[in-house]
């Protein structure tokens, strides 16, 4: 049976790039540091996947196991050894930590044979399997580097399924929405895994889904956070919100639209899609847990401000963007260790300041002035 290890045994994991493995014939080693996860995953060798729809589907994954990388290294080593796909969907700030371990499992690899490995970051982040590739090279000797080529490949990518925290107790059945979109970037025959697209130039659509669903995520969360709302789709059923986030999607189309030449009615429509998926009234996605880690959001190369800074390079508006960032910069959630950070540094130094540390925009910069104003505005709006 072909192989594949997955790093990241949580929600996403086991709901989306797992299961499509599974549902393509493949053994799934998951490697997480959770015991209990990895526990019932060799104990039930099985779970479900739901479908947060009216008329659920649920649909149940064979022929998977875990492994946990604290304590069953030499274990991880041999299962990547042995796969014909190693993948991530564990977060972008943890690549760094795996990679180590990732080359060790390499290098046992092509040491056994030469059969190809093609190495996936499943991550909401833009050329996150090339930062992961850094990570692993440095890690690994000058001969193995040499010997990896024409045997691992690594391939970036965009993926895109809503799964919502959920209180599984006990269990390891996950709920996702029914929708999702796997987009891989490669010009190689790859075997074939059910819900995998291939793409020659992967840009424009990790892009379109970052700037759309990731920055509309987002900016439901902030607007709704301040409205006082509990969720994504009780935020979006105030139809003010609704035409607040539509506008700052909107921007981003604008700028995706110009930037490589995307048909307009077509993206509308997706716009249109996007809006309707984050309405599901059975995630229950709470507005703190989609917001979490506004700092990250924040970044000059994330779902706000990147957006923004490109649509002002093209002259195109950005004002509802600014908004958008006002809002995230005003999301005080004493539970989330970026949001407390920000509000500190917010609180210390000033709102410019933070722009400039978080985001790398100068005080000088016509943005910065702008997303001041709106900040300004939005918390005497609300009182913040």
């Amino acid at each position: 049976m072909k192989k594949v290890v997955h790093f990241g045994a949580g929600n996403i994991g086991r709901g989306f790039i797992g299961a499509l493995f599974s549902q393509s014939g493949y053994h799934v080693t998951f490697v997480d540091i959770a015991d209990q996860i990895i526990s019932k995953l060799n104990e039930d060798q099985a779970y479900n996947v739901k479908t947060a729809e009216d008329n659920q589907t649920v649909t149940e994954i064979h022929n998977v196991s875990g492994l946990n990388n604290m304590t069953q290294e030499n274990e991880v080593i041999q299962a990547i050894a042995e796969a014909t796909y190693v993948t991530t969907a564990i977060g972008p700030n943890i690549l760094p930590r795996i990679a180590p371990l990732i080359a060790k499992g390499l290098k046992a690899k092509i040491a056994a044979n030469q059969e190809k490995v093609y190495v996936i970051a499943c991550e909401n982040q833009i050329s996150a399997t090339d930062i992961l590739k850094g990570h692993i090279l440095n890690a690994l000797d000058e001969e193995t580097k040499a010997k990896m080529e024409g045997v691992v490949y690594f391939f970036n990518s965009a993926v895109d399924r809503i799964v919502p925290i959920q209180d599984n107790k006990n269990s390891l059945d996950v709920l996702v929405e029914p929708y999702h979109e796997w987009i891989v970037e490669t010009t190689e025959d790859v075997p074939a895994v059910e819900g995998m697209t291939t793409v020659k130039d992967l840009a424009p659509y990790i892009e379109r889904k970052l700037f759309t669903v990731n920055t509309g995520h987002a900016v439901t969360a902030y607007f709704g956070y301040l409205a006082g709302k509990q969720t994504i789709d009780e935020t979006l059923n105030d139809s003010a919100v609704y035409e607040r986030v539509k506008a700052t999607i909107e921007e981003t189309g604008a700028y995706l639209i110009k930037r490589y030449g995307l048909d307009a009615a077509e993206h509308q429509k997706y716009i249109q899609k996007i809006l309707g998926r984050f309405q599901n009234k059975h995630l229950h996605d709470d507005v703190t847990r989609v917001g979490r880690s506004p700092i990250r959001k924040l970044g000059p190369e994330d779902r706000l401000v990147k957006p923004l800074v490109e649509a002002n390079k093209l002259g195109l508006s950005y004002k509802n963007l600014a908004n958008a960032i006002a809002a995230c910069l005003l999301f005080d959630v004493k539970e989330d260790a970026e949001a407390v950070e920000l509000q500190n540094m917010i609180a210390e130094h000033g709102v410019e300041y933070a722009l400039k540390e978080v985001s790398h925009l100068d005080a000088s910069n016509d943005i910065t002035k702008e997303i001041i104003a709106q900040y300004n505005q939005l918390k005497a709006d609300y009182n913040k």
